[in-house]
């Protein structure tokens, strides 16, 4: 019996590294051997007690070499340098006909309800498998999950070449908007930042303008398009309902850990939309992930300057403290299995 390592965590706060069986692929599932895992914001929400620890082996923003194939896997063989989709789902409810596979009632995900990334490899689903463009290193590979989250969010919200953005929150899923707003040729991106060097990046990734939070009624151009990644206890709804123009639509993709307030005079009046961002979809066209791999083969000098920290699978524990302690500069931290 092969066995591999795998990080769990037993308790808010702790993470080890345990010996696990290594599992072959079913006849649709592929086996990654994983390069780069990075630690996300959810990840953090469990390290710090703030939902429930994952089950099983944490991490969904994979990137890997496919080491094995079942016997009906198809569209990838041995060999391939993939991202990973990291979703579940049953392909035949009226949510994944539709291409809205995120919204399947009995959707699990690699990192959560499924083994996940932080580990020597991962098993999962023969679609779920993503060929990197030809070059494109694994740490940029490893971001094209959360890229896909920002595609998903900006397009919610009907950014484009005629649609100011305001992105609140500049933590990876933050600046990784930045990146894909500019991709999709937004006229005027500003952002918030509570740390210099979360502001200094920005700025270096192109945003127009860079505000400390409490400033975002400074903006100099009234957005029409929100993308909200802070959660926690923050006013940010508050803010975005107030400052957003007319007609416009606010993007939620941050965890909050209390109900957010805000006055719904203002959504009236302005007749704004507020919505929830779940993940990523296939609305029709490219897919939100397909379209973070376009963004990752034009922009990977940028994407790599997220890569502030790559530290090996069997120092996990360090990882995720260092992903949590924004005084050490991190960005987005990296968990590398074959180092």
């Amino acid at each position: 019996m092969a066995m591999q390592l795998e990080a769990r965590a037993p308790e808010a706060g702790r993470i080890e590294i345990v010996e696990a069986e290594r599992r072959d692929p079913g006849s649709n599932e592929i086996r990654v051997a994983v390069e780069r895992c990075g630690i996300c914001g959810s990840d953090l929400h469990f390290f710090h007690g703030h939902q429930p620890v994952p089950p099983h082996c944490p991490g969904h923003e994979i990137s890997g070499i496919v080491e094995a194939t079942g016997s009906a896997a198809r569209g990838i063989k041995e060999g391939d340098r993939v991202a990973i989709e990291p979703l579940v789902r049953c392909g035949t409810c009226r949510h994944c006909k539709a291409g809205n596979y995120h919204l399947c009632p009995t959707l699990q995900i690699h990192g959560l309800m499924l083994p996940g990334g932080m580990a020597t490899s991962v098993v999962v689903p023969d679609y779920a498998a993503h060929q990197l463009p030809a070059g494109l290193s694994s740490e940029v590979g490893a971001l094209i999950e959360p890229l896909a989250v920002t595609v998903h969010a900006l397009r919610l919200a009907g950014a484009g070449r005629e649609t100011p953005v305001l992105i609140l929150g500049a933590g990876s899923v933050g600046l990784l908007a930045v990146v894909a707003a500019r991709h999709l040729e937004a006229p005027f991106i500003a952002i918030t930042g509570r740390h210099p060097h979360q502001r200094d990046l920005a700025a270096a990734l192109g945003a127009d303008q860079v505000l400390d939070p409490g400033e975002v009624f400074s903006i100099r151009e009234a957005p029409r398009a929100v993308i909200e990644t802070v959660g926690g206890n923050a006013q940010t709804v508050s803010d975005a309902v107030q400052v957003i123009d007319r007609g416009g639509t606010v993007a939620v993709v941050g965890l909050f850990d209390a109900t957010p307030e805000f006055s719904p005079l203002f959504m009236l009046i302005k007749e704004v939309r507020l919505v929830g961002s779940m993940i990523y979809n296939a609305p029709g066209g490219k897919s939100d992930f397909e379209v973070a791999l376009d963004i990752a083969a034009e922009r990977e000098a940028d994407l790599r300057r997220l890569v502030t920290h790559t530290l090996p699978l069997v120092e996990a524990q360090r990882a995720f403290e260092t992903a949590a302690d924004k005084s050490t500069g991190a960005v987005k931290v990296l968990i590398d299995p074959t180092a």
